[in-house]
């Protein structure tokens, strides 16, 4: 009985997994208003029923792959505890990761910079960022409390200016791949960042 249910959760993770990866696809392609449910199954070889039966709505579905996107971009940092060397080796990561971005980031940043006109994709991205903000705002507190970044430094600024650059970045990313060397600007990036909060660079 539990190898059943095992399998057939292994089959509803396989069928979600393709068909998030076929709406990444279609946003890559052709953008958000071009997706549907009907065109998700049928990239997928799936029928409408079934993403309805995954995802019931649009909105629902959009909501998944936005984060089905940022689950595990930067692996690594889940051990580790909030402070200044989590908030750079994630900065330090998540450039390195832009240099091989593949189709589900590519739709999340595209889905991103679409927000700002799209009122269906607005909440979603405003959770998302604040999800983001939230995390990198309990790494600068807790720099500030063991004494590694500058105590007049303040959390809610460095998270919005680092959630702006890194997804700048992305975004000029996929405008012209060639402009933006990965490799190399994220040493700098990061080496920025570490120069700007250092209590030891102050």
């Amino acid at each position: 009985m539990t190898t059943t249910r095992r399998t057939q959760q292994q089959r509803r993770d396989q069928a979600e997994a393709a068909l998030l990866g076929a709406a990444a696809e279609l946003v890559v392609e052709q953008g958000v208003r071009s997706l549907t449910l009907a065109r998700v199954g049928e990239r997928a070889g799936y029928s409408r029923g079934l993403v309805t039966h995954h995802f019931g709505s649009k909105q629902v579905l959009l909501e998944r792959l936005a984060r089905a996107t940022q689950t595990g971009f930067v692996p690594g940092l889940g051990g580790l505890s909030p402070g200044l060397d989590r908030l750079l080796r994630l900065i330090d990561g998540y450039v390195g990761a832009l240099g091989g971005v593949g189709v589900l980031n590519r739709a999340f940043l595209l889905l991103w910079a679409e927000a700002a006109t799209a009122s269906e994709l607005a909440p979603i991205f405003r959770e998302r960022d604040e999800a983001f903000r939230a995390d990198l705002r309990e790494d600068v507190a807790a720099g500030i409390d063991d004494g590694t970044i500058r105590p007049d430094v303040e959390p809610g600024e460095v998270a919005i200016a680092v959630v702006g650059q890194l997804r700048g970045i992305g975004l000029q990313r996929l405008l012209d791949s060639k402009a933006v060397d990965t490799e190399r600007l994220r040493r700098s990036v990061t080496e920025y960042w570490h120069r700007t909060l250092s209590r030891s660079h102050a």
